[in-house]
């Protein structure tokens, strides 16, 4: 039997549950700010994933216009800081 780094173990454990989601869900808010700034992300009041798709609650009109289109452009940078494809759609209420 090889010999595995705890770290490793539960990376495996948690890339087979269902457990995953989640976490992917409570780690948005940071990469969010990482990705868009402080200023945008000072005006998005809610975040959320669902079934690979990210919805995006800002009452500043001028926000939305602009984070719809840059929909595409969001998407390639979150997938890429997580390394798999997470997210492939933005809905933007």
């Amino acid at each position: 039997m090889g010999t595995y780094h705890i770290g490793d173990a539960l990376k495996d454990v948690v890339s087979k549950s269902r457990l995953k989601n989640g976490l992917r869900a409570a780690q948005i808010g940071e990469i969010w700010e990482e990705i868009m700034g402080v200023t945008i992300s000072k005006y998005t009041e809610k975040l959320e994933i669902i079934n690979q798709t990210l919805f995006v609650t800002t009452h500043v009109a001028a926000l939305k216009n602009e984070l719809h289109f840059q929909k595409d452009l969001i998407i390639q940078r979150i997938n890429e800081k997580f390394g798999e494809k997470v997210i492939s759609n933005i809905v933007i209420r």
